[in-house]
């Protein structure tokens, strides 16, 4: 059988797609077995940390934390808007592509009408895909924001930390199929393209996926501005009962108020530094999971 043009499309997509596909299992392996040598378990781990230093922060001030999640949010519905879009434009074009001589004469590789259309499908099919995958991302983090938001609860952290995961994930997700959509779009100018567009992807994901950054352990918050706000307060008033104490010829009073204030900034920075133990994150990358 003599050697045609359109063969390459056999070997060279199914080559791209085998390559993509195996990276992707690699990094998946990688993310559940050695988390910290990834960029996805070191923002995990960040990013976990950050939860529970915003959720010991009083209700009014949580502003900081609801606009990083709103920016997240937002981020999320504008590629999912993106997406949609690029596969409607591509829809319309398959359904009014008529004319297809201009392709053929550019294109080295099978240019039949039926490969066009799997070309198309695929093309959809992975926008599509990175829409899902955005607005589930959008749906977790406006549900990590409702949680944030609530005032005077009792929330444990890991579920704030559950929904902030998860829409990270369903980020990464659809990125991904961003990367693979960016691949077979180029398979439309021939199997050539697409094969070195993905080994391209495949190099550069690589570099920007490799962590080598160790992780912080973060500290618990000692509230140092609290105890020191706290001292302020107690040695003014004692400055003022001294104050009164002197006019009226008690000094023994004077005396037992600076004794309890002594005692009082004693305990205060004795159980505060008690309080300090290095927080324990095991897999920045696993998902907690609340118990019934």
């Amino acid at each position: 059988m003599a050697w045609e043009k359109e063969h390459l499309d056999l070997i060279l997509v199914p080559s791209g797609l085998f390559i993509m596909i195996g990276y992707h299992i690699i990094l998946l392996y990688r993310c559940l077995k050695h988390p910290h040598t990834t960029v996805i378990g070191f923002e995990n781990h960040h990013k976990k940390a950050w939860v529970e230093r915003m959720m010991q922060v009083n209700t009014k001030d949580t502003g900081l934390a609801l606009q990083v999640i709103g920016g997240n949010t937002s981020a999320s519905t504008f590629l999912a808007s993106v997406s949609l879009t690029l596969s409607s434009l591509i829809g319309a074009w398959i359904g009014s592509s008529t004319n297809n001589s201009l392709l053929s004469e550019l294109v080295y590789g099978d240019t039949s009408a039926s490969t066009i259309i799997i070309k198309y499908i695929t093309l959809v099919s992975f926008f599509l895909l990175a829409f899902s995958c955005f607005i589930q991302a959008a749906r977790y983090f406006v549900h990590a924001n409702f949680l944030i938001s609530t005032p005077n609860t009792d929330i444990p952290v890991k579920y704030v930390q559950s929904a902030v995961i998860r829409g990270s994930m369903f980020w990464s997700l659809g990125l991904r199929s961003l990367y693979f959509a960016t691949c077979l779009l180029l398979w439309i100018l021939g199997p050539i393209p697409m094969f070195v567009s993905s080994v391209i992807m495949v190099v550069l994901l690589h570099f920007f996926d490799t962590n080598s950054t160790p992780l912080h352990q973060y500290q618990k918050h000692s509230n140092h501005d609290f105890v020191k706000k706290i001292g302020e307060e107690i040695n003014a008033v004692a400055r003022v009962i001294e104050h009164r104490g002197g006019q009226h010829g008690s000094p023994s009073s004077t005396t037992d108020t600076q004794t309890m204030v002594a005692i009082t900034n004693q305990n205060v920075v004795l159980e505060n530094t008690q309080e300090m133990k290095p927080l324990a994150f095991t897999d920045p990358l696993s998902v907690p999971t609340a118990t019934a």
